[in-house]
């Protein structure tokens, strides 16, 4: 099967329904239930782009098995200009959320990738690890699945005695037995964002939660499953879409994309669908040596910049129509959020630029400047959402509903609630956008998700200290210092 449509993907979720619950209820379709199906109906949105004749050479290259059309976030680079034009698809994608879905499926697909090029990084764990790893990444690619992932275990407590990368195994998925058939695992993992919507479920270590070195080999895999296996279960937080119409929740009633906490209970992994197991170090060593997070980060920071141009026209058309722009301290803020833009762009840029071919042949980004870009956004967001804040003010508070533009006082809003630049209904519509975009639960998330989606500030800022060469600007003070 080459590249899917949005409903090929609507019907392989009904095919193949997952274990999932709502609300202290099990779902019985995710692309009808009230508080999914429209996140499901925005990914359908993005399949269909693979389909649009003015956007298919964009969004889709021949595949080397088949020579069929297949999504390019699959796309092995190996040239900088393969990387530019895996950017520009995936910038396709992140501008249909607004950059508000972190887990469109290129980002999954661009860290499998990343693991199937390094194949013979598995096959030093078992030969034919290598062989499951990249039979798979051709099969969802083939099939152009939605991958979710887990990374994390849970944790009874958080010890500061601890060492401050690894993870507890007290309360941790675990393999409970191996079986001619496979390993069974059980145990829970958060957060497979994008769950409930995904077709497959990957585990894999993370590398800001690594293994303690101590660790028993039953806590140490890496593998791939359907979302439909027999005892996985998905247990959604509360939904951010609350059937309200775009007007009134522009965002949320259309990036819903769920985040799960996914209970395994004695699940049987066959063992062709697993990538490595029993090994501590190779686990623990895994993104590094593979360059996974670097191809992630690429999709991480291409969204990002997509998400600081909106939030920048956002806050350019609240000025305008609150005619605050002459204002110093409106300009200082719409000027922290422009260099917000160009900083990442900047890194984005750099990533790109100082691209190498890694040990597997792959085009693969700088680190340094997607590290940092990835970073400095954990506190760019909080504050971007604080500047739309400021320059709101009281214009956040008591926006009408679409429902009021309708009703009896309809008359009173039109007439007292336009500016210079902009009709009543114009304001409120812009308004309400702000609101979902700083303020709302939906806005809430988003503000979460970006301060922990790739690790928390310090987990972050110990990979980046550790791995950043130093050394040139040392020995070049040192040199100084010896001058007479």
């Amino acid at each position: 099967m080459p590249a899917r449509t949005g409903d090929e993907y609507i019907a392989g979720l009904r095919a193949r329904a997952a274990d999932v619950y709502l609300h202290g209820e099990r779902v019985d379709d995710v692309t009808t239930h009230p508080a999914l199906r429209r996140g499901v109906q925005t990914i359908a949105r993005l399949y269909d782009m693979q389909h649009e004749p003015s956007l298919c050479e964009v969004m889709t290259y021949s595949s080397p098995s088949t020579g069929e059309r297949v999504g390019m976030s699959f796309l092995t680079p190996r040239t900088m200009a393969d990387l530019e034009r895996r950017r520009l698809m995936m910038r396709q994608w992140a501008q249909v959320s607004c950059g508000m879905m972190g887990r469109t499926p290129d980002f999954m697909n661009v860290t499998m990738m990343a693991m199937a090029a390094a194949g013979d990084y598995f096959a030093q764990n078992r030969p034919e690890f290598k062989t499951n790893m990249q039979r798979y990444f051709e099969y969802i690619r083939e099939h152009d699945l939605v991958l979710t992932h887990t990374l994390v275990n849970l944790q009874r407590s958080r010890n500061p005695a601890s060492a401050p990368l690894a993870d507890r195994t007290d309360v941790a998925l675990a393999v409970v037995r191996e079986t001619e058939a496979g390993l069974v695992v059980r145990g829970p993992r958060v957060l497979a964002t994008l769950g409930p919507l995904a077709d497959e479920i990957a585990v894999y270590p993370a590398r800001n939660h690594e293994l303690p070195p101590d660790a028993q080999r039953q806590y140490s895999f890496a593998f791939a499953l359907p979302c439909n296996t027999p005892g996985l279960r998905f247990l959604c937080r509360e939904s951010f879409d609350l059937g309200r119409s775009h007007f009134d929740h522009p965002l949320g009633s259309r990036f819903e994309e769920m985040d799960a906490i996914v209970f395994f209970d004695d699940v049987l992994v066959p063992w062709e669908r697993v990538f490595l197991y029993g090994d501590v170090e190779l686990c623990n060593r895994l993104a590094e040596a593979t360059n996974r997070n670097r191809h992630s980060a690429h999709q991480v920071v291409t969204k990002q910049v997509v998400k600081c141009e909106f939030v920048l026209g956002l806050a350019s058309l609240m000025v305008h129509t609150l005619g605050s722009g002459e204002l110093t301290h409106v300009q200082q803020m719409v000027a922290e959020l422009i260099e917000n833009l160009e900083i990442l762009k900047a890194c984005l840029r750099a990533g790109e630029a100082d691209a190498a071919l890694d040990q597997w042949g792959v085009m693969t980004p700088a680190q340094a400047p997607m590290t940092v870009a990835r970073n400095v956004f954990i506190r760019m967001y909080p504050r971007m959402a604080e500047i739309l804040h400021l320059l709101g003010a009281s214009s956040l508070m008591a926006i009408p509903t679409e429902a009021d533009l309708q009703g009896p006082l309809r008359t009173q809003i039109q007439t007292y609630m336009d500016t210079a630049t902009a009709s009543a209904e114009e304001r409120i519509r812009l308004f309400r956008l702000a609101w979902d975009t700083c303020c709302s639960t939906f806005a809430a998330r988003q503000v979460l998700y970006e301060r922990y989606f790739g690790g928390d500030a310090l987990r972050t800022a110990l990979i980046l200290y550790n791995m950043y060469d130093r050394q040139p600007m040392m020995t070049w003070v040192r040199r100084f210092l010896e001058q007479e």
